[in-house]
């Protein structure tokens, strides 16, 4: 009877957990976020960042927030190989923020180096 009860109470938490972790999953918001004064949210899922792969804007001179946050099943991470940003490998649900700044204009690529093909994108820095 004892093992029963166990038995139950642990099938209970893993339903659960896994019903809060679609959930989690599922209810995300895909689009480009910017916050006040706290920058940009890129969320991975799908193969890719924010559905569409956005540009980022930036200043010279002025460093930009952004957090990369996991919301796939898959590793994902975020290189700018210019820029020297590098997040690491974020498992699902990981998140990472970093600033980006560049003393001049130009164009940089972003990219997950897992999925290279399908999560790329430009940081486009101005004056």
């Amino acid at each position: 009877m004892k093992n029963n009860i166990i038995a139950i109470v642990a099938i209970s938490f893993t339903v659960v957990g896994t019903m809060w972790a679609v959930s989690n999953l599922i209810s995300s918001n895909d689009t480009i976020k910017t916050l006040k004064n706290a920058g940009i949210i890129l969320v991975a899922k799908d193969n890719l960042f924010n559905s569409t792969n956005p540009d980022i804007h930036a200043k010279t001179n002025i460093p930009l927030r952004i957090t990369i946050v996991n919301k796939d099943f898959t590793k994902h991470d975020f290189i700018i190989d210019q820029l020297n940003v590098n997040t690491g490998y974020l498992s699902s649900d990981q998140d990472f923020t970093t600033a980006i700044a560049s003393n001049n204009s130009g164009i940089y690529q972003y990219y997950c180096s897992f999925h290279p093909a399908t999560m790329h994108g430009r940081i486009l820095v101005d004056d």
